[in-house]
């Protein structure tokens, strides 16, 4: 598996945001997690080497078979799926 991204805030559990580095819905999701000041990990899936790419986008798709981004997954029990503002201000409570 690819290493993630840590950006250090608040921990409201553990966040993991599978993005892509060109879209503009992945980009206003980490912006919105960085203004929360949320604890969380991304990962750019459109940089990663070709084998390390179909290894995430499996994991992905456990949690959203669409693979569509950005996904994010939360202490492996709960996922959001596209940029979702209300859900994401949730996580911070």
């Amino acid at each position: 598996m690819a290493e993630f991204t840590h950006i250090e805030g608040k921990n409201v559990g553990y966040i993991k945001l599978f993005a892509l580095s060109t879209c503009i819905w992945c980009k206003k999701a980490r912006a919105l997690l960085d203004e929360l000041k949320l604890d969380y990990y991304y990962l750019y899936v459109d940089q990663l080497e070709r084998n390390e790419s179909e290894t995430t986008k499996t994991e992905i798709r456990k949690w959203n078979p669409q693979c569509s981004f950005p996904t994010l997954v939360i202490n492996d029990e709960k996922c959001i799926t596209g940029y979702d503002e209300k859900m994401i201000r949730e996580l911070a409570g």
